[in-house]
């Protein structure tokens, strides 16, 4: 394995070879790579000076900010291992994360310090809170903690193995789990592509690179991460407004993003849009869902770039399959797809005994990446049952096709995934089961034109009651976004003979006629 593949070395490298060349640019502020070094080289010196060091963790809960990044990359030169956070969350979701990691020093916007507030006393690892600085209030919060901390650069405690980043994801039981990932999520997908000779995914040094998804999930910290060591200008909203991106890829000439087809949507709906406003785009991944052959037809129409779907997990740490920009073509059956395995990548499916699939069978998804986790946080059983030797061993029921194309049909642990954010139907499930009118629910994932999926609860009711009298009720105990936008009342769940909801035909009786897959 490449010794230089750390964020560490890429530092460094950047602010030699490319000192005054912008890496950042966030509303009017412009971070060069020497600045972005020089201040994440402080970070690093001011956690070891707090005693940090290799496998502490730390948080931070905030949006999209130059700081943001910074605080990673000073984490990852120090050792420190970053645990982002959700700022859509409750005090009791964001209570767990930080609980369950142990972090010991959490960094905090003003606009969420009554979070942090309400759930540090509880929280007897959790040694400091640090304010970030405001545009009014410089030097108040995070700047005078760095303080006069030396910017001179450090040498790497740790490897391209080594942990950097822990993102919680959540599995069927509703509960967070802390993906660990290492330097070489962010490393091996380039070199992969570059040996391959093909570019379905690039990132050049000449890129001014739009981070649409939000930095606290894999997506928008990987797509920065690819887009920093490639030498690129990372162009941060703090987050995503559709008007915002239009303005952005008009005036700062983007050339590349990342965004989930419902962004996507939004970016083309906008007022005054047309060919001349994307211009400068040469490029365009999505991912969460497949892109309809309507919408494709527009965007091709309208922003005349090359499209590249991603199919990834917090798990994989980095893009593992993809449908390449020439697959591209309205009207494809191949849209359908998510792809096929990227270069330095495997896949296969199989059985309920582990048995590899023959082509157009449905079985369990797994892939083999260079990307791959290094675990989860302190869950050395659910680690186990997921990463099976260096094959991950996705929550995905799909089949390949004869040409090696992943299409996907259903989801083994009923994640259901809306505008590239991630519900676990047991959380809201469990959420509602509070209320002392519900006897019982189920939550399902129904197609949303605009969303890819929506929110549907099933509920079986005590008493009379209405979908708005739920809704209240479930806020403030789960996230808004997570709360069903799609309420129906039932007499019964149907379940199996074990007690489990029969998710599948839930949504199968709920949802349009839909091409099914091969028998």
């Amino acid at each position: 394995m490449n010794q230089n593949w750390t964020l560490t070395a890429t530092s460094a490298r950047h602010a030699a070879d490319r000192a005054d060349h912008p890496a950042v640019l966030c509303e009017d502020r412009v971070v060069t790579y020497t600045e972005l070094h020089r201040e994440s080289n402080r970070t690093a010196h001011r956690l070891l000076a707090a005693g940090l060091g290799v496998g502490d963790r730390i948080a931070y809960l905030g949006l999209e900010s130059e700081h943001y990044y910074e605080i990673a990359l000073g984490c990852a030169k120090s050792g420190v291992v970053l645990v982002p956070v959700n700022w859509r969350l409750t005090p009791a979701e964001v209570d767990h994360i930080l609980r369950d990691s142990g972090a010991t020093l959490l960094f905090v916007e003003r606009e969420f310090l009554s979070v942090a507030e309400k759930v540090r006393p509880e929280l007897p690892t959790l040694r400091e809170v640090i304010e970030l600085d405001t545009a009014a209030e410089r030097a108040a919060g995070f700047q005078a903690w760095k303080g006069n901390s030396p910017a001179d650069d450090l040498v790497s405690p740790t490897g391209p193995d080594d942990a950097v980043l822990q993102i919680y994801t959540s599995g069927t039981t509703g509960f967070p789990k802390g993906v660990v990932l290492a330097n070489r999520a962010f490393f091996t997908l380039p070199e992969a592509m570059a040996e391959a000779g093909v570019a379905w995914l690039d990132w050049l040094p000449t890129d001014k690179s739009l981070i649409s998804l939000p930095g606290f999930g894999i997506a928008g910290m990987g797509w920065f991460m690819h887009g920093f060591n490639a030498g690129a200008t990372n162009v941060v909203m703090r987050m995503f407004v559709s008007e915002e991106a239009v303005r952005l890829i008009e005036t700062v000439g983007v050339t590349v993003t990342f965004a989930a087809p419902a962004m996507l949507q939004m970016l083309v709906e906008e007022r005054k849009v047309g060919p001349d406003t994307f211009t400068s785009l040469r490029k365009v991944a999505y991912g969460a869902a497949p892109i309809s052959s309507a919408l494709l037809e527009r965007l091709i129409d309208v922003m005349g770039c090359e499209f590249a779907q991603i199919y990834a997990a917090t798990e994989t740490g980095t893009c593992a399959v993809s449908l390449p920009p020439e697959d591209h073509v309205p009207g494809s059956p191949l849209l359908k797809a998510a792809g096929k395995a990227c270069p330095g990548h495997e896949l296969k499916v199989i059985d309920g005994q582990g048995n590899v699939l023959p082509p157009n069978e449905i079985g369990q998804v797994c892939i083999k990446t260079p990307a791959h986790m290094l675990g989860y946080w302190n869950l050395p059983e659910a680690t186990a049952k997921t990463l099976i030797g260096d094959w991950l061993h996705m929550g995905d029921a799909g089949y390949l096709d004869e040409n090696g194309y992943l299409f996907l049909c259903d989801r083994i642990n009923d994640t259901i995934i809306q505008g590239g954010q991630n519900i676990y139907p047991a959380e809201i499930e469990k959420a509602l089961a509070e209320h002392p009118d519900v006897s019982d629910s189920a939550i399902i994932g129904l197609p949303h034109p605009l969303w890819g999926e929506a929110v549907h609860a099933c509920v079986v009711a005590r008493r009379e009651t209405t979908a708005r009298e739920l809704m209240v009720f479930l806020s403030g105990r789960i996230a808004d976004y997570k709360i069903p936008t799609e309420w129906e009342f039932l007499d019964a769940i149907p379940r199996n003979p074990s007690g489990k909801i029969l998710r599948r035909a839930l949504r199968e009786e709920r949802m349009p006629t839909t091409e099914r897959a091969p028998a």
